[in-house]
């Protein structure tokens, strides 16, 4: 995943991470927002996402900070959920559900 090799490559926190999805910046382009060593007008990283975050959203740091695994491992877990309930609903015989819309209809 993207997100994941840019957190290990720019030693970013969750907390950076999750601030700068929910800005919707784009990781692939880190390297040069990341260019304070030979720019040295241009804030670190973590600082500049930091400092757009508070511009945008008016606090310092997100209520909840969750780590990239667990959001996917929750997706993950959901989408298992939602298959499994079709694949209940598809298992039904027709001939029940008729049956049941019937007396509800009486």
């Amino acid at each position: 995943m993207v997100w994941i090799e840019a957190r290990k490559r720019f030693r970013l926190s969750h907390a950076h991470i999750q601030m700068a999805r929910e800005l919707g910046l784009n990781p692939k382009k880190f390297g040069g927002l990341d260019n304070s060593h030979q720019e040295p007008w241009k804030l670190p990283l973590p600082q500049f996402i930091e400092k757009i975050y508070f511009k945008h959203f008016k606090k310092i740091k997100p209520d909840q900070v969750i780590s990239l695994e667990e959001v996917a491992a929750a997706r993950r877990d959901k989408k298992i959920a939602k298959q499994a309930g079709r694949a209940l609903s598809d298992t039904l015989p027709i001939d029940s559900q008729s049956s049941t819309e019937e007396a509800q209809s009486k």
